[in-house]
């Protein structure tokens, strides 16, 4: 990371410790005019953070990667949230052209032979639509808590996405899975019902389960993998210092 870009990280985490949720996302947004954006999957933790930058009028750019795969249930979320707000929701989808040749050459489940298919599935579906659409951004939301793995757990509130080269926010980051639980139903925020079967974690419908009692957040997805690094590639690259800073407290 370039000392300009981890000075500003600094910055950032000292100015934003402290701060609800609503005020991060309305001080960054500040800062980075329309150059910010939430990327939303519909779980529990995005549909909040949709609700807070809807409700407060936020000049953040709200928009969703639809992979084609997910679940019925994901889309109905959807359908409630615009219904709800309002508000438009960007949707960027793969090239047609990756996801035919993929078919083409694999068939339709070749995620399940090998973690390297998986990870091609995975960038031919997530990573090239969300690389087009974080270009030209400078500040990026997201819903990620550490309490959702290890990886995370290792995160920070404020990151520097070297990847994208841009500032990365989890506005989130220190609320538990029952904090979220109860501003859903305080603010009646729709959600998806696969969360009440046991859903954590909701990506890809051939991808994803329900975890059993006492597993990990991300035991869900991939659960044919390894267990120990779980990510899709969205959300695994990132590079920032790890100072004597406290994070962020987002109530």
């Amino acid at each position: 990371m370039q000392v300009a870009s981890q000075a500003l990280v600094l910055d950032l985490r000292r100015q934003l410790a402290g701060l609800s949720a609503a005020e991060v996302l309305a001080v960054v947004a500040a800062q980075f005019p329309q150059q910010a954006v939430f990327s939303t999957s519909f779980g529990l933790e995005d549909q909040i953070i949709t609700h807070l930058i809807f409700e407060h009028n936020l000049p953040i750019t709200v928009f969703t990667l639809d992979t084609g795969r997910n679940f019925q249930e994901t889309y109905s979320t959807w359908s409630k949230t615009l219904r709800r707000y309002g508000q438009p929701i960007d949707t960027y989808a793969p090239r047609p052209a990756g996801v035919e040749h993929l078919l083409r050459e694999k068939g339709p489940n070749s995620f399940y032979d090998s973690v390297e298919n998986r990870k091609e599935c995975c960038g031919i579906r997530k990573v090239e639509p969300l690389n087009r659409a974080l270009q030209g951004q400078q500040a990026w939301f997201t819903g990620i808590r550490a309490e959702q793995s290890a990886n995370r757990h290792d995160m920070h509130a404020v990151e520097w996405d070297d990847t994208h080269k841009l500032l990365k926010f989890h506005p989130l980051f220190d609320w538990t899975f029952a904090q979220c639980w109860d501003y859903v139903h305080a603010h009646s925020i729709p959600f998806n019902p696969l969360h009440q079967q046991g859903f954590v974690s909701i990506g890809c419908a051939p991808c994803t389960r329900a975890i059993k009692p006492g597993e990990d957040f991300r035991a869900g997805r991939w659960w044919w993998e390894d267990q120990t690094a779980k990510e899709c590639g969205l959300h695994g690259t990132h590079s920032s210092p790890d100072p004597e800073v406290e994070p962020i407290t987002a109530n």
